[in-house]
C-alpha cells in the first residue's frame, strides 16, 4: 500500500477511536517542533481561522520583550496609556496609531482639547468643551513621580513593523531603575544611568 494510503489510515483510526491515538501518531511523524506548530496552528483553526495565527503566537524574537526592540530588562517609562510611544519631542502618543493624547489618556487635537473618535472637541453636559489636562514630556514626568531629574540621552535603532523605530533612554543620577534593581550605563551620558525606556516611531523604512 502506497505510503499516502498509510497517513490516511492512521488519521482515520484517529477519528473513530475518539483521539486515544492522536498523540502518538503525531510524535510518530513530526519533530518536537513541528508537533507544537500542528497543535497550535489547530488550535487556532478551531477557534476560527488560520489567519489570526501570526497574532496569537508571537514569534521567537518578540516573546520575551514588552514592545519590538526593546529585549532587556529595564522596565518602561509611565505612559498614560501603556506602551511608552512618544512624538519627537518626548510627548506621549498612543502606541496604536500614534494619536496624540494628554496625561490623562485621552486623544486630543492640536489646541490639546480631548476629543472623540470622530475627532471632535468633547462637552460637557451643559455644552462647554471639557477642559484640558497638562500633556507633559515622558521622561521628565518619571523624574517628577520618582523624586529624579531625568532626561532622554542616548538612543538605539531597530526594524519593528517595516519601519525603523528609535528606542530612547531617559537617565538620571540614579543607582536604581524603575524596576527597583541595579540601573544600567545603558546609552546614558557620564555619570548617568538608565531609569526607564521609551520608544519614537519613525517613517523610515526598513
Amino acid at each position: 500500500m502506497p505510503p499516502e494510503r498509510d497517513d490516511r489510515r492512521d488519521r482515520e483510526e484517529v477519528v473513530a477511536n475518539g483521539g486515544g491515538r492522536l498523540s502518538d501518531a503525531v510524535l510518530r511523524n513530526s519533530s518536537r517542533r513541528g508537533f507544537l506548530e500542528w497543535a497550535g496552528t489547530a488550535i487556532i483553526a478551531l477557534a476560527g481561522a488560520r489567519t489570526i495565527a501570526k497574532s496569537v503566537l508571537p514569534d521567537e524574537a518578540d516573546a520575551y520583550t514588552n514592545f519590538c526592540g526593546h529585549t532587556y530588562t529595564t522596565g518602561n517609562c509611565p505612559h498614560p496609556t501603556g506602551l511608552p510611544r512618544v512624538d519627537r519631542h518626548d510627548y506621549p502618543l498612543r502606541a496604536s496609531d500614534g494619536h496624540p493624547v494628554d496625561d490623562l489618556g485621552r486623544p486630543v487635537n492640536a489646541r490639546g482639547e480631548p476629543v472623540d473618535a470622530r475627532g471632535q472637541a468633547l462637552r460637557e453636559p451643559d455644552g462647554e468643551l471639557l477642559a484640558p489636562a497638562p500633556r507633559s514630556k515622558v521622561c521628565p514626568a518619571a523624574g517628577d513621580s520618582y523624586g529624579l531629574k531625568l532626561s532622554t540621552d542616548g538612543s538605539w535603532y531597530r526594524c519593528c513593523g517595516g519601519r525603523v523605530r528609535r528606542l530612547m533612554d531617559c537617565c538620571g543620577v540614579t543607582s536604581r531603575r524603575i524596576n527597583g534593581d541595579e540601573a544600567l550605563v545603558g546609552y546614558c551620558y557620564a555619570g548617568r544611568r538608565v531609569f526607564c525606556v521609551q520608544y519614537y516611531e519613525t517613517m523610515v523604512p526598513c
